[in-house]
This record gives structure tokens, sequence and C-alpha cells, in this order.
């Protein structure tokens, strides 16, 4: 390890890099208010937001969480990697990682960091008031349709967009058995959403989507995806001819109220560094910070916990100096953060046709595929039927037979999941005998 150290000391050009001495207890950080998404700026801001904590309500899942709190899927499962997205238990505590290092780039327009599935927006200053940055999860462009890196512009702004479908997709979705028109109109099914901003880059938007449960995610086709909630006042927002500048940028570091932090990310698969190469690149992002806040000389960095963050890649913030808590003190500590609703509402149908997927023995097994309908894109209704010792799962109901069918072929080619089609008259499923 000390060859190793004067190595990376050598390559930083900093005299404070260092091994974890005996761990000592730092001063408790000062409050933080709590802010979901939007914070002001000083000229020396590095991170901004805190980590805080929240615990699992009744039956909700953890994508009803990510949602209230404007995280994506990746983030919060990162931070809580032990726990069950579809079926957490009540009372489960929950890390929200809701503080952010800003990528280091010039603050204007709007700065999009692939790993961390993050877009930052800069709005103009107005005379007086502080600088702000609004910060919101976004879903990206999966392998083989990575969103590009650079920089280009918002060139054209479409309210309730209607989308037409290239020719690779069209046939994409063929092979698959789910044909697409040749354009898709405005309304629920559109997979742009509300709205949407068009870049300098061919086929390349900022849109909202049908399916909020991608939102953290490598999903599109290059686009980058908001929440429905998220898109909107954006939308509004951004002029056209605003920059956006796109980085890749898995290892962030900066100075905040907890001292020096460093976020780290899982890199992007197809750009992935070396293992050598992601120690350069953390021990560079710790050195800038360190010469952007004058601290060379006055700030032991603790070379190897910063290495284990690098590997363990959590997406949040988290003390590198030495003598910082241990990570399991330091989120013990967090603050709790307010109960927030999710803006996610399960849908409301009607009719006497539905899609028996079958009894369970597990309960918890028939509540994660109710999750996981009530959260396609869009939503299939979905519920539970008590039976003796089983669970029944009904996706339902649907106004005629021709509905249910449709829905049991995409349930079947989304979850891998085959159901019945059956017709129940109304009065057949009993309040007492339904779970929601």
């Amino acid at each position: 390890m000390a060859t190793l150290y004067l190595l990376l000391a050598t390559l930083a050009g900093c005299a404070g890099w260092g091994q974890r001495p005996p761990l000592r207890h730092a001063p408790a950080p000062a409050p933080v208010p709590f802010a979901l998404n939007s914070f002001e700026l000083a000229g020396d801001t590095d991170v901004v937001g805190r980590l805080r904590y929240t615990t699992v309500q009744g039956e909700e899942t953890l994508l009803d969480i990510a949602r209230a709190y404007d995280l994506g899927y990746d983030e919060i499962r990162a931070a809580n990697p032990t726990v069950d997205p579809w079926t957490p238990p009540a009372g489960q505590r929950i890390v929200l990682p809701t503080a952010h290092v800003l990528p280091q780039t010039p603050r204007q327009g709007i700065v999009i960091n692939l790993p961390a599935r993050r877009l930052f927006y800069y709005p103009p200053a107005e005379p007086g008031a502080p600088r702000r940055v609004i910060t919101h999860p976004i879903g990206i462009g999966r392998e083989g349709w990575a969103t590009p890196l650079g920089a280009t512009r918002v060139a054209r702004k479409h309210p309730s967009p209607a989308w037409t479908v290239p020719a690779s997709i069209r046939r994409e979705h063929a092979a698959k058995g789910d044909p697409l028109p040749a354009v898709v109109p405005p309304g629920p099914n559109n997979p742009l959403g509300s709205h949407a901003l068009r870049l300098g880059w061919s086929s390349i938007l900022i849109h909202g989507t049908n399916k909020p449960a991608g939102i953290g995610m490598r999903v599109s086709h290059g686009c980058i995806q908001m929440y429905p909630e998220d898109i909107a006042p954006l939308f509004e927002a951004v002029p056209v001819g605003t920059p956006v500048t796109v980085v890749d940028q898995p290892y962030l570091a900066g100075v905040g109220a907890d001292g020096l932090v460093l976020e780290a990310h899982p890199p992007l698969p197809e750009r992935a560094p070396t293992p050598r190469q992601r120690m350069t690149l953390v021990t560079g992002a710790l050195e800038q910070a360190i010469t952007r806040h004058g601290l060379h000389d006055t700030v032991l960095v603790d070379l190897a916990h910063a290495g284990e963050l690098a590997d363990r890649a959590t997406g949040y913030p988290l003390p590198v100096a030495a003598g910082a808590p241990a990570t399991e003190a330091y989120l013990a500590a967090l603050p709790p953060a307010p109960l927030l609703p999710s803006p996610y509402v399960a849908p409301v149908a009607s009719g006497d046709w539905y899609v028996d997927l079958g009894s369970f023995k597990s309960d918890a097994n028939a509540r994660r595929l109710v999750a996981m309908l009530l959260h396609q894109g869009p939503p299939i209704p979905a519920r539970r039927e008590a039976q003796a010792d089983r669970v029944r799962v009904l996706a339902g109901p649907f106004t005629s037979q021709a509905a249910a069918r449709a829905a049991a072929k995409r349930i079947d080619r989304d979850l891998d999941e085959s159901g019945r089609v059956r017709h129940l008259p109304d009065g057949h499923l009993t309040q007492a005998s339904v779970r929601p």
C-alpha cells in the first residue's frame, strides 16, 4: 500500500493524501433545510441537498418512494441494494440519495451527467437574486442506443408531441410482436409524454414518458426521458437556444457541509475504465476539489476509503477526509425527510373482463406481480384476491374481451407472465375478498 500511496501522491501532486488513521468522530454538519430539487448556488457550491432517510408506508414500492422524492430507479436501488424494490416491508428504512455533487462543467443551460442519470438546469440569474440549479432524474439511452456526449442546444419545443417512429425502432418492435404505427399521436400511449425539447442532434430529444418506472435507468433509444411532473415545468422554463452539455463523469468530488466528499457511480459499460484508470479519475476529481477550495496541506484524504467508495459506487456523496465517520455510522445519523406523497396514482378502471394470472402460495409474490402491473407504462389495473391459503392475481377490469386479450398479450410480452381471459360479472369479487 505504501508504494501505491507514493504513486498516487505523485500523480495527484497533493501533499495531503494518506491512508485511514484510527477513527475519530467529525463534528456534526450544520443543518441543511430540506429541498426537493431546486437549490441556491453560491460561487463555491459543489454539493447541493443532503442525504436523508424515510420509511416505507404500507405497501408502497421503492419506485413510489423514488418518484415522491424526485429520484430515479438506479440511484435509489444503489442506495438501498438489499431492499426488494417491489415489496419492501412496512417500516423499512430507506436511504434517500437527495444530495448531489455538481458536474465539473460550465454552469449554464442544461447539463446532463450520464452515469448519474441526472439533469441539472442552471436558469439565468434574476437581477439581485442568487443563482439556482434545478436537478431531476432521467432515463438515458441503453447500450446500442447510447445518448451522445458533447455540446448542443435546444432547437425546438413541442407541446403534446406526436412521435414519428424511426424505421429501425419499428423493426425492433415488430420482431417482439409489438408493431408500431408510423406515427403515434399525442396521448397516454405516446412514449414522448406530454412535452418534448428537440436538441440539435438528429433524433435526440428531452421528453416526458408514459413509462415513468423507467426513469433513472438506461431505457431509451438515445433520448433523455423525464417524469411527467418534471418535464412540464422544465419545458416552460427553457427557451429555444439554451445550451445543452452531456458529460460522462462517474466520479465527482466536492466540498460541502460534510467536508470533502466523493460521489461514485457505476461507469457506463461501453466506456468503463480499468482499475488503474478509475483510481486516476478518482484522485483527479479529489485533487480538483482540493485545488478549487485551496485545501492543499490542510486536508488529509483517506485514499483507501475513496477507493472503496469508487468500488461500491453507491451514487451519493460520502466524506473521504481522514477521520470522517465510517460509512455505516454516517448513514445511521442521517436526518429524516418529510413524508411526501408520490405523484403516481394507481389506475381506476371499470368493466367485468379480467386476465387471471393464477394463484400464489406467497402473498409477497402476488403483491410483487400486482405492483409490476400497476407500474407498467401505461399502467395495467390489477388486484389480489385472497383464497383460503393462496392469493390470486387478477389484471383488470377491462371493458371488453378484446381489451382483456390485448392486456394478456402485453403482460406475456413484457413480464413473461401468461394469463387466462375471464368474464367475471359485477359482484363476483366481494369487497371482503379483495385486497387493493
